[in-house]
C-alpha cells in the first residue's frame, strides 16, 4: 500500500468475562479475560492497513509492526500512543527506515466513583518525535509539543484515536 501517514492504537475489550473476574466466572473458557485489538490505520482514509487481536505486550506490538512493514510500499510517518511496547517493536520492524512519533494523551481528573466506565477528560496531548538513535530516544525525545483536546475527542479504550489528524485538537505551546 502507498501511504504517507499511519496511526496505530490498541482497543481493550473482554472475552466472556473481564480478566479480574475470569477465574471465578462459571464455565469460563480457558482464554476468557481481557483482549486487545491492535490497529494500524492510514491517517487520511482511515483504512485499516493491519490489525491483530491478543494481549497488550511487546510480542503483539512486534507482530503488528512486522505485518504492517510487509504491507507498506513507501517510507511513512508513523504515530502511536505512549505505550512503551511500540518503541522496540518499531525499531525491530523498520529500523531507521521510518519517521516515528508518539502522541501521549494527558488525562485530567476522572470521575470519583468506585467503578469508572468512561475515560477521564482529555486535557491535552504531548507529541514525542523519536531520535535516529532508538536507545537514546527511549531516554529523551528530540522534540515535544502539547495539544489541547475538546470534550468531543474520539476515544477507544481511553486512548486518543485521532492521533495524526487532530480533528478535535488544537495546538498549544509547551511549557
Amino acid at each position: 500500500m502507498k501511504a504517507t501517514r499511519i496511526e496505530c492504537d490498541e482497543a481493550w475489550a473482554f472475552c466472556y468475562a473481564k480478566q479480574k473476574n475470569a477465574a471465578i466466572a462459571k464455565a469460563a473458557p480457558e482464554r476468557a479475560g481481557d483482549v486487545w485489538t491492535w490497529m494500524a490505520l492510514e491517517a487520511n482514509t482511515k483504512l485499516i492497513v493491519s490489525y491483530l487481536v491478543g494481549g497488550r505486550d511487546g510480542e503483539y506490538a512486534t507482530a503488528l509492526m512486522d505485518d504492517l512493514r510487509t504491507r507498506l510500499a513507501t517510507r511513512v510517518q508513523l504515530t502511536t500512543d505512549g505505550h512503551r511496547a511500540y518503541l522496540n517493536a518499531v525499531e525491530e520492524a523498520f529500523g531507521d527506515d521510518i519517521d516515528y512519533a508518539m502522541l501521549v494523551k494527558l488525562d485530567g481528573e476522572g470521575p470519583k466513583t468506585e467503578a469508572r466506565y468512561s475515560p477521564a477528560e482529555c486535557i491535552g496531548a504531548r507529541k514525542l518525535r523519536t531520535a535516529p538513535s532508538w536507545k537514546a530516544a527511549q531516554a529523551r525525545p528530540t522534540s515535544t509539543s502539547v495539544f489541547g483536546c475538546d470534550s468531543g475527542a474520539d476515544h477507544i479504550g481511553g486512548a486518543l484515536l485521532a492521533l495524526g489528524s487532530f480533528r478535535h485538537c488544537y495546538r498549544a505551546p509547551y511549557s
